[in-house]
């Protein structure tokens, strides 16, 4: 997503600068586009991958000089700050206790007080022209564009900071730039760096890599089970009055298990052949909604505003049944038999599954 999205995405509040512990970080921005500009600072802590956490400030158009603090004086913090007539801001490091400042420009900053983002700034500058193609493809994109010429563009971005990476495995900014470039990066360039630079300053950042690894092996472990004729396992999770449900007690018919999620539009343009097919074989099979990736405020209110008459339960990070079922997109359904069995995966929205189900439910009940 790019800078200026993100620092809009969110509703701003006033920039503060009070004085601060000294174990705090600071950056002291002294910006030409300040004396004109509206500019808004972001901040989150540098194991926040997502930026889900974000936090803006707002520096007002006519000021020379503000400082922004860090909330917390014991975690590294990723710090944005962007304008709105720009496209790509400046990204920043903020340990705690250190001192910074920025001067210069939106296109050409200087930093003082850390030679870490310093280096960071030239790399920076160096994928400008590279997210300025894929800003201008933007406007024009389709999906022959994307593949042919804005994918190409971003890897080759990506490409000059991974190659920051491989030449400096012993050095802090490597594992900060891996956190921004992610993806298949991580496999090939997170075991080349040495375990100090993993419990350094940007440890959150090695520990959501070590788990994000530790959860991959679980899924391919589960993978192997989650096959036509093995056991469904058994899980609980909370309905919609907060009550346990769990596979088990459905037993006796058949039971699809969907996993969807109120953010997936393929998942909500298949429902309403969904609520056709629960009306046709409900006398026969059972649906049980998991939705997935959701919190609970969304989830509810997308089961009542389209009306999911079968029933709903929200996976939950213990059990987490989306790893146990080792589901790789969305929708998927999976039908059990009456005793438990694995009968049918079917993977995104697609008439196989209803297919399927005629077909199922066509034979005559002894071979069901």
């Amino acid at each position: 997503m790019k800078t200026r999205t993100v620092l809009l995405a969110a509703c701003a509040i006033p920039l503060t600068a009070f004085q601060q512990p000294d174990s705090k970080g600071r950056i002291d921005f002294e910006l030409e586009e300040m004396k004109r500009d509206t500019l808004l600072v972001g901040s989150f802590p540098v194991s926040d991958l997502n930026q889900e956490n974000i936090k803006i400030d707002t520096i007002l158009p006519g000021q020379t000089r503000c400082t922004h603090i860090a909330e917390t004086d014991t975690i590294a913090y990723n710090v944005v700050i962007a304008s709105a007539d720009e496209t790509q801001g400046i990204v920043l490091a903020l340990l705690p206790g250190e001192r910074i400042k920025v001067t210069g420009n939106m296109q050409d900053w200087q930093v003082e007080g850390s030679k870490l983002n310093a280096t960071y700034a030239q790399i920076q500058k160096a994928c400008r022209p590279y997210q300025a193609k894929m800003d201008s493809l933007d406007k024009i994109i389709t999906e022959k564009i994307y593949k042919e010429e804005y994918l190409p563009t971003w890897r080759q971005k990506d490409s000059l900071q991974a190659d920051y990476i491989r030449q400096h495995p012993d050095d802090d900014l490597s594992l900060f730039i891996l956190a921004k470039i992610r993806g298949t990066w991580v496999d090939e360039l997170y075991p080349t760096l040495t375990e100090r630079v993993k419990n350094g300053p940007f440890a959150p950042i090695a520990q959501v890599f070590d788990e994000n690894f530790r959860i991959r092996k679980i899924f391919e472990e589960n993978k192997k089970r989650i096959v036509e004729g093995t056991e469904a396992p058994d899980f609980t999770l909370h309905d919609m009055q907060g009550q346990p449900l769990s596979l088990r007690s459905l037993r006796g018919k058949y039971v699809v298990l969907d996993f969807w999620g109120s953010w997936c539009g393929w998942c909500i343009k298949g429902i309403p052949d969904m609520k056709e097919y629960y009306e046709k074989y409900r006398d026969k099979m059972e649906i049980l909604g998991i939705d997935c990736h959701d919190k609970e405020e969304a989830w509810k209110s997308a089961v009542k505003e389209h009306g999911l008459p079968w029933l709903n339960v929200c996976d939950e990070d213990n059990p987490d049944v989306s790893l146990l079922y080792a589901i790789e997109g969305y929708p998927t359904k999976i039908v059990v038999t009456p005793k438990g069995k694995i009968a049918k995966i079917v993977r995104g929205e697609s008439p196989v599954f209803y297919e399927y189900l005629d077909e199922l439910f066509s034979k005559p009940e002894s071979d069901n």
